[in-house]
């Protein structure tokens, strides 16, 4: 009798031990599910896009003519890119007055006063105008 309780303790202990251990999660068939991790998705964002989206809606003033779908004063963000996509001109240049109107030539005297502005920034700060405004395309 004796035999048989210590072979119970041994048993019993062996049991207990490895059941202690890390619980797995198992599915309806009793197989291993791996665990789940989280994944983290890096976005980046182009650094011309912040920046031109903080010239928009900032020093800029464009946001007082201009929103993404509705023409208010001049025309919307979209309709100007989609039309300087279509024609392979650049924002940067008409802002620097090195190009034409060409999305609504009607608004060009109103938008002219805006010019002191948009030719006072450097360079990369119109390109970066342009990068966040044709990206409404």
């Amino acid at each position: 009798m004796k035999l048989i309780l210590k072979s119970f303790a041994v048993f019993s202990l062996a049991i207990s031990l490895t059941n202690c251990g890390e619980k797995k999660e198992t599915d309806a068939y009793e197989n291993p599910v791996e665990e789940k991790t989280e994944a983290t998705t890096e976005t980046t964002v182009d650094p011309l896009f912040a920046k031109g989206q903080e010239l928009f809606e900032g020093k800029g003033t464009c946001t007082a003519c201009h929103k993404p779908d509705t023409k208010v004063i001049g025309p919307s963000i979209k309709e100007i890119a989609k039309i300087y996509k279509e024609k392979g001109a650049s924002i940067a240049a008409f802002i620097n007055e090195e190009g034409e109107p060409i999305v609504d030539p009607t608004q060009y005297e109103t938008m002219k006063t805006n010019f002191a502005i948009t030719k006072a920034m450097t360079a990369e700060e119109r390109k970066a105008l342009e990068v966040y405004m044709m990206s409404f395309e």
